[in-house]
């Protein structure tokens, strides 16, 4: 009999813990780690989290601060959490935006998206629309962010990664690369979390004398 790889056993390892400890996703281990390890709930009060379906890391944000306000978009249907506000949308979508902003009332502290496209096998297809999903992120987070708030946003490696990791050191103070553990090391996947909107930071600041 053949033996498993170590990408098979770790992938059902978080499947199973998944399904036994109640997640809707096996992602929600992702997020817990990357919370725990770069400390993204300290000084959040409110959370917009993109692509939000079917509500795994949604979960992960109730479990570990039941007091957060929260404000769950994606273009599918998410099954229904307490206090949280849920709105079906296209981030892609400049209506989605202004819906974002009433739902929110004010700035946000932290915009996480574990956004992917529809995967069509055409690895460079694929990318560019996953990056689009990522600028579109950034975007975002650009403009409802407080000063010091944080985004999270899952992204590929391949064509045009380098040039949008180019750009947000352009538009954000701080720009980091993550990979959870429950990622799958052979994966492309990666996190770019980034902190502090440049624009956003000298709009609020108070003007000179």
């Amino acid at each position: 009999m053949a033996r498993r790889s170590e990408k098979e056993r770790r992938g059902e390892h978080y499947y199973k813990a998944a399904k036994s400890q109640g997640y809707r996703s096996r992602s929600a281990f992702k997020l817990k780690q990357m919370i725990k390890g770069h400390k993204l709930l300290k000084g959040v009060d409110r959370v917009v989290e993109l692509c939000s379906s079917p509500g795994g890391w949604t979960q992960v944000l109730r479990e570990l601060d039941p007091s957060l306000e929260i404000v769950a978009v994606d273009l599918n249907p998410m099954p229904p959490l307490q206090g949280v506000k849920f709105m079906q949308g296209d981030i892609l979508d400049a209506k989605t935006m202004d819906s974002i902003k009433a739902l929110v009332g004010g700035s946000a502290d932290l915009v996480l998206s574990d956004c992917s496209p529809n995967v069509s096998g055409q690895w460079d297809l694929d990318v560019a629309r996953q990056l689009s999903l990522v600028e579109r992120t950034l975007s975002i987070a650009e403009e409802i962010l407080s000063p010091e708030g944080k985004a999270i946003a899952k992204v590929f490696q391949g064509p045009g990664f380098e040039e949008l990791l180019q750009d947000a050191k352009r538009k954000f103070n701080s720009v980091k690369l993550i990979k959870p553990p429950a990622s799958r090391r052979k994966s492309a996947e990666i996190y770019l979390l980034v902190t502090g909107p440049k624009e956003r930071k000298s709009e609020d600041a108070e003007p000179e004398s």
